[in-house]
């Protein structure tokens, strides 16, 4: 088989075509003629197509991000959650109707504890001293009741006396008198009782004094006298231990109070249970109450005359 030749002089097996020699470019302006270096020829790619402008552009692909696997929530306590279901709070009507029947019944108990708390003094009295406090407080009630009488009694008198004008007059001149005694211009005596406090270490106070004070107006007492000084209704006390004042004058131990009024009623008010008498022992005072069917009460006071107030009766 003969070979084809090409123009070089090479020989190429029958059947296969030939490259295709690209002749070299005539040099026209040096002498010295470089070969042409045949670049590969790359394979033409397709237009990318235009999105019509009806159509939305397509989303760029983001890069897949690898997956961060979540931590697991830590395991809640009890407490924690008690908390996630009690908050926020779901209330309904009823619930709030049994929180308000709830509270009211707290609210109840919390003050029927407080009363029995204030008269645990009572629990641990004594039968004597359970009369004897019934007693003292129907003694008041019947004080009352007297007063109460004798003043419609008056009325009475007044509307039925043939003389008006002497009777009004007869009860002036005892209102009078009534009045002086509480205001203490005018002496006065009568039944009554004697309380004397011995204080030898000083503990006393101003307001214990004060205190017996009470008693006794609340037991009906219509005159008091605390060693020289009248006692009236703006009568005060201040100080401590040895410099006690009453009215802003100073007083000394013992203190001797004398009190017109019913005996009966005045001597089981400073003995009841946690009265004035157990509360000067607990301060290591003695007290020592004397019923006398005389007690003069002779110290006065100088009668002040209002400076705006006058009566009102024409």
């Amino acid at each position: 088989m003969k070979s084809e030749e090409n123009p070089h002089g090479e020989e190429h097996p029958k059947g296969e075509v030939p490259e295709s020699v690209t002749p070299p470019a005539a040099d026209t302006g040096s002498g010295n003629a470089e070969p042409e270096q045949t670049r590969p020829q790359q394979p033409e790619q397709p237009e990318p197509e235009q999105p019509e402008p009806d159509q939305p552009r397509p989303e760029q692909a983001h890069p897949e991000q690898p997956e961060v696997e979540e931590p697991e929530p830590a395991q809640q306590t009890g407490r924690q959650r008690l908390v996630a279901v009690l908050w926020p709070p779901r209330v309904s009507r009823a619930q709030l109707i049994v929180a308000l029947l709830l509270f009211v019944l707290g609210l109840g108990l919390a003050i029927q504890v407080r009363s029995n708390s204030d008269n645990s003094a009572l629990r641990g009295a004594r039968q004597e001293d359970l009369v004897r406090i019934l007693d003292e407080l129907d003694n008041r009630t019947q004080r009352l009741e007297d007063e109460k009488q004798r003043l419609e009694d008056q009325r009475t008198e007044l509307e039925n006396s043939s003389d008006q004008a002497e009777e009004a007059r007869k009860q002036t001149v005892q209102k009078e008198q009534q009045l002086g005694i509480l205001a203490g211009t005018v002496a006065a005596q009568g039944p009554g009782i004697t309380l004397t406090v011995q204080d030898p270490s000083g503990t006393v106070e101003s307001d214990m004094l004060l205190d017996a004070i009470q008693e006794l107006r609340a037991a009906g007492a219509e005159a008091i006298q605390v060693n020289d000084i009248r006692v009236v209704a703006d009568t005060y006390f201040t100080g401590t231990g040895a410099d006690i004042e009453v009215d802003g004058k100073p007083v000394k131990a013992p203190y001797r109070f004398e009190v017109i009024g019913k005996p009966q009623d005045l001597e089981p008010a400073l003995n009841i249970p946690g009265g004035v008498v157990q509360t000067l022992e607990k301060e290591q005072a003695t007290a020592t109450v004397a019923r006398s069917q005389k007690i003069v009460v002779d110290a006065l006071r100088p009668a002040k005359r209002p400076d705006y107030a006058r009566s009102s009766a024409q």
